[in-house]
């Protein structure tokens, strides 16, 4: 069986968590945990990045950073994860959902402006599949009514916008170290800051509400309750197993491009044929290879292109059902507009095996696999 995702493994993770076990240091905040803060500044540009324990998490300090409360709307798609509505949604905000544009999956921006009513507070755009939202659109609509931008760029680590890392761009951006993502501490995440100004309040957010990291900076001589927060630090054995593999990050990215280019050409005849679509990838936008799929006609032949490649022992899956068809999702939000695209789009939509170490071969035989299930539907 080709599996969907293998987390990824380079070899030093073991050897990095024995010496944060030595070190006698295995809570947050080590060693480890500020070679990852400092790696994520360096390579993002962003002001100051904290690791979480979850990019979920990461979502929720933002939405506290933000002052979000009861009766607030924050704007967002309906095909993303259910942490991008839950960090606002536990706030007492509503999530207002807007339809995607149907080449990149990501949320119209040409749709946000008329979602935006007086509560409205906040703009959260999802990269999905690593591809930027229309990041410039966005903020100049952040801009002129005053609300904040959390980017959700989960799957956005390593890629850009128009040269701007995911992530920077926004008020906050928020990082997955999942391990269905390029880069893992089994669970786990990253706040990145954009102005220096919200670095000590989320500091004291992230640190149960004190101010125990001016104290650990010699900053202050004894540390208390200042705010109310809550515990968002990942252990050092956690950063141990990331910092591993953030130190070749380069080989890791090269890898999971050079998976999705064999992919992208040898399944192009079949896009050429419209038989299939395959991602786009916009001008502006650098990606990461977070995930390559390709979309079927319909449900029902997705449904079976999924099956015939399971009985081929290829493991491929489809992706997010729509938030605003869910039973939280009527509970907590509601669609501004028509929904001409998310859920038919989203129904269409096969994820197929992509991971570092993935093997060519592997990847031959999935697309030869496609290709027979193609060619059995036209004959």
């Amino acid at each position: 069986m080709i599996n969907f995702n293998v987390p990824p493994y380079v070899g030093k993770e073991a050897e990095y968590i024995k010496e944060a076990v030595a070190n006698h240091k295995i809570c947050g905040d080590g060693e480890f945990t500020k070679r990852c803060n400092a790696w994520l500044e360096e390579k993002t540009g962003t002001r100051k990045a904290l690791l979480t324990t979850s990019c979920t998490h990461a979502t929720e300090m933002a939405a506290l950073l933000c002052n979000i409360e009861p009766g607030d709307e924050v704007i967002m798609p309906s095909y993303t994860f259910v942490s991008t509505a839950d960090a606002f949604v536990l706030r007492g905000a509503k999530a207002v959902f807007v339809d995607i544009r149907p080449d990149t999956m990501n949320i119209d921006e040409k749709l946000i402006e008329n979602a935006i009513t007086n509560r409205t507070k906040a703009i959260v755009p999802v990269h999905y599949a690593g591809v930027s939202c229309e990041m410039d659109t966005i903020m100049d609509i952040a801009k002129r009514h005053g609300l904040y931008v959390v980017e959700d760029a989960a799957q956005g680590i390593m890629s850009t916008y128009k040269g701007k890392a995911l992530g920077t761009i926004g008020d906050y951006g928020c990082f997955s170290f999942h391990e269905t993502k390029n880069y893992s501490m089994g669970e786990g995440g990253a706040l990145l800051i954009r102005d220096s100004a919200n670095i000590e309040p989320a500091e004291i957010i992230r640190e149960k509400g004190t101010n125990r990291s001016k104290f650990f900076r010699g900053q202050i001589d004894k540390y208390t309750w200042v705010e109310a927060g809550s515990s968002y630090l990942p252990s050092e054995l956690n950063a141990a197993y990331l910092w591993a593999q953030l130190e070749i990050a380069e080989e890791i990215n090269n890898n999971r491009i050079e998976s999705w280019k064999r992919y992208y050409s040898g399944l192009k005849f079949l896009s050429d044929k419209e038989l299939i679509e395959l991602p786009y990838i916009p001008d502006n936008c650098e990606h990461n290879a977070h995930m390559f799929y390709i979309k079927a006609r319909d449900l029902e032949e997705r449904t079976r292109l999924i099956a015939y490649l399971k009985e081929n022992e290829i493991l491929a899956v489809f992706h997010y059902i729509p938030l605003h068809n869910s039973p939280a999702g009527q509970k907590y939000g509601r669609f501004s507009g028509v929904d001409k695209y998310t859920t038919s789009e989203s129904e269409r939509l096969v994820r197929l095996p992509l991971y570092y170490g993935l093997k060519e071969n592997s990847i031959d035989f999935i697309i030869d696999t496609i290709v027979k299930f193609y060619k059995m539907k036209n004959d």
